[in-house]
């Protein structure tokens, strides 16, 4: 396995997560966007299908986001929210 130094890490092109509860979807919705470290803006509406609080549903968009841009190949992610719950 190969070991990736503290050096290495900050070479690593960042990708943003942006997470926001959406008060315009029903049952729980968030937005997702994720930018790419070339500047591109990949934006996503999620429905939990159930009803929760806004840190509840700000804390799924987050898990999905992050899952999201792992699959479309960050390494280096940085989050953002309005939930500083969430995000630290």
């Amino acid at each position: 396995m190969a070991r990736i130094s503290l050096e290495d890490t900050f070479k690593t092109e960042k990708w943003l997560l942006h997470v926001d509860r959406s008060s315009t979807i029903p049952d729980s919705g968030a937005g997702i966007v994720i930018t790419s470290p070339q500047g591109e803006d990949l934006e996503f509406a999620v429905k939990s299908g159930f009803r929760a609080f806004n840190n509840d549903a700000e804390y799924e968009a987050l898990v999905i986001g992050m899952k999201m841009a792992h699959e479309a190949g960050a390494r280096h992610l940085i989050a953002y929210s309005d939930s500083q719950l969430i995000v630290k």
